[in-house]
């Protein structure tokens, strides 16, 4: 069976696009990017994946087919594809499904979303929280951070989680961000300014939550036994799966934990023929839509280890110098959330930090075993994916 490789991408620094480009302009530059960075044309293309969450938020219906277009990929197989705000790693997933099953040598996923600059941001709240359950949650107002933030509050309640570290969330990934160029909102930062930002819904406050974004991204996955030699360290996706949990939290078994990340992790270390979960990864890129979101990651992936959740917070196996690296890209809170690209760029960064080409990366030596990890909804819809160096 081959091996899927990551030949090649390129992101658009996230952010609020103010310079009077638009999503087809951003695609257009990202996959000429990864394609030069792949070194191969477009007549080398056998599939493409368009990845976006909403056609509301594009003010674009079907964009997948016009998209591709817009970046002259023709005569290809085309697919659009979305799981909200893990929709970039959905396409990557199907990319990956695509290579190993041999439909495909070469496989664009092609990530946008226009989620910052042209809607309010209260209206693009009032949109995603149509992506809940929008008879029952959605047209009765509540809107995600509700949706999270009881589901933290379950999730403090259980593993004894304070306000501070919260707080401490988002001052180290602000921080990380300061050394990812695509980065929306690089900070140095202190507990204390994150803990006087305004209370939004406890035990969320303003800074606790990751930003609107813009962006776009692109990658390129191709069989091993096609890619072309390249000089730098080749990285493999040896591992991918995703799993889904009930949509409304009243109805899941434990609605303060993120059971279906633990489920599509342990599909990906199987695939991946991984036994030893948390002690197999030096770096983790995992999804912080606000700040508690990356503890109940941590913990549903088991990166804690054989000791109590509370206790690696405590002992630095979590977060210190010998422990795994996580979020080094910034994450959602420091490099921005753009759903169709996300996933995307978490790939991304992973691999160039495996094959040193972060500058200024706070992880050395370059590892050899990363995880991204990416959901929809509180943990709804997720997706692993395991890379490896050669």
């Amino acid at each position: 069976m081959p091996e899927a490789r990551i030949l090649g991408g390129a992101v658009r620094p996230f952010g609020r696009c103010q310079d009077g480009t638009a999503p087809r302009d951003w695609a257009r530059d990202v996959v000429r990017d990864a394609l030069k960075n792949a070194g191969i044309g477009r007549n080398d293309l056998d599939s493409v994946v368009v990845a976006v969450e909403s056609d509301h938020l594009m003010l674009q219906l079907s964009p997948g087919a016009l998209l591709a277009d817009e970046v002259d990929c023709y005569g290809v197989s085309l697919h659009r594809v979305e799981a909200g705000g893990a929709s970039g790693s959905a396409g990557v997933a199907s990319a990956v499904a695509q290579v190993k099953a041999g439909m495909a040598n070469a496989v664009l996923v092609l990530g946008v979303e226009h989620a910052a600059s042209h809607l309010r941001g209260r209206d693009v709240a009032r949109l995603y929280g149509l992506s809940f359950d929008a008879d029952i949650e959605g047209f009765a107002g509540f809107l995600p951070i509700h949706h999270y933030a009881l589901s933290m509050q379950l999730f403090m309640a259980e593993f004894n989680i304070t306000p501070q570290d919260l707080d401490e969330v988002v001052v180290r990934n602000r921080r990380n961000a300061l050394a990812n160029p695509w980065a929306h909102r690089p900070a140095d930062l202190t507990a204390g300014e994150v803990a006087a930002t305004d209370m939004i819904s406890t035990p969320y406050r303003r800074a606790h939550c990751s930003p609107l974004s813009d962006g776009a991204a692109a990658i390129v996955i191709a069989s091993d036994q096609w890619a072309p030699r390249q000089n730098r360290r080749r990285v493999r996706i040896s591992g991918t799966a995703s799993a889904n949990d009930r949509v409304r939290l009243g109805d899941r078994a434990s609605p303060g934990r993120f059971l279906a990340k633990r489920t599509a992790f342990a599909k990906a270390c199987a695939m991946a023929g991984i036994t030893n979960g948390a002690r197999s990864f030096q770096a983790v890129e995992v999804y912080d839509a606000f700040a508690g979101a990356e503890l109940q990651a941590l913990e549903a992936l088991g990166l804690h280890g054989d000791v109590s959740f509370r206790q690696a917070l405590d002992d630095g196996r979590l977060y210190g110098n010998s422990a795994i690296g996580v979020n080094l890209s910034g994450g959602l809170i420091g490099q921005g959330a753009a759903p169709g690209a996300t996933g995307i760029a978490q790939i991304l960064f992973l691999e160039r930090l495996m094959s040193g080409r972060i500058e200024g990366s706070l992880l050395k030596p370059q590892p050899d075993r990363t995880l991204a990890d990416a959901h929809s909804g509180v943990g709804t819809v997720c997706f692993s994916h395991i890379l490896e160096g050669e």
